[in-house]
């Protein structure tokens, strides 16, 4: 396998270099959400976890670095996108911690038997099929739109895939969160810790980041919001739009008031593993 970038490819350095991801130039390209999925989830050095739509496989390498699980599977259902993803486990000797696998979410019942992972995570489309603007660009499309499974598809595969007391880690759109919620208890994965991510102080919440328990009893943490981004920029759109899909966002908590410029962030991730608040 040529691991070298293509000319259609960006190669990026996170953690002092030790990691490095390919991108497509023009098509998917992760974004701050992957980011702060990556930092709300937990997992252990001994369990199983399993990304559903690994896109580049963002997910997975970063939690790589941030946690101590030695095995994480990403699911891919666009071809292109799966090769990529493998060209980046392979590219950071990742083959021994990381699978990446090219299949559809909704038809994972026939590759793994039921509650085979302790954790599942995901970044899903935010968007219902045919409402907004859909990207001329098939690859972003169905990463921002439910083109290829919706919520309700996701949460069934999530719930098939865990045991009781296996744990499912979302980030979504803020707007939709009763679907979120409503979902999850309905497949039997009880909402127990959640955090509303916020563009500024004073504005509505964007996201929303959710840790669901199967089978776990009624009982919701709601963390403190964390809060995007310094009052001099620009505002944020709605999520998963190209002005929402940069690092380019400081992060900062809600209690504390204290700023982080990109350059914080970037060396707080590169030397550190994590964004502290």
């Amino acid at each position: 396998m040529d691991l070298f970038p293509s000319p259609d490819e960006t190669l990026d350095s996170f953690f002092d270099g030790t990691l490095q991801i390919l991108q497509k130039r023009k098509g998917y390209r992760f974004s701050i959400d992957a980011i702060l999925l990556s930092q709300f989830i937990r997992l252990q050095k001994d369990e199983k976890a399993i990304d559903l739509g690994t896109g580049c496989a963002i997910l997975p390498l970063l939690l790589s670095k941030t946690t101590r699980a030695h095995s994480l599977v990403g699911i891919e259902i666009q071809k292109e996108l799966a090769d990529l993803a493998r060209k980046n486990v392979e590219l950071n000797r990742l083959k021994d911690r990381i699978t990446i696998l090219h299949h559809d979410f909704k038809k994972l019942r026939g590759v793994f038997p039921p509650g085979s992972f302790h954790v599942v995570f995901s970044n899903p489309p935010y968007r219902k099929y045919l409402t907004g603007r859909i990207n001329p660009s098939l690859e972003k499309a169905i990463a921002r739109h439910e083109i290829k499974g919706t919520l309700k598809d996701l949460i069934r595969a999530a719930a098939y895939l865990l045991p009781t007391k296996g744990r499912c880690y979302l980030i979504y759109s803020a707007s939709r969160a009763i679907d979120l919620l409503a979902a999850l208890r309905h497949h039997h994965l009880e909402p127990k810790r959640l955090q509303l991510v916020h563009p500024r102080k004073g504005e509505a919440a964007k996201f929303i980041l959710v840790e669901s328990v199967k089978d776990g009893g009624v009982e919701l943490k709601i963390k403190e919001p964390l809060i995007l981004a310094e009052p001099s920029l620009p505002p944020l759109s709605e999520p998963m739009e190209e002005e929402a899909t940069s690092l380019e966002l400081p992060l900062s908590h809600a209690k504390s008031r204290r700023k982080y410029s990109l350059t914080t962030i970037t060396e707080s991730i590169n030397n550190f593993g994590y964004v502290s608040f």
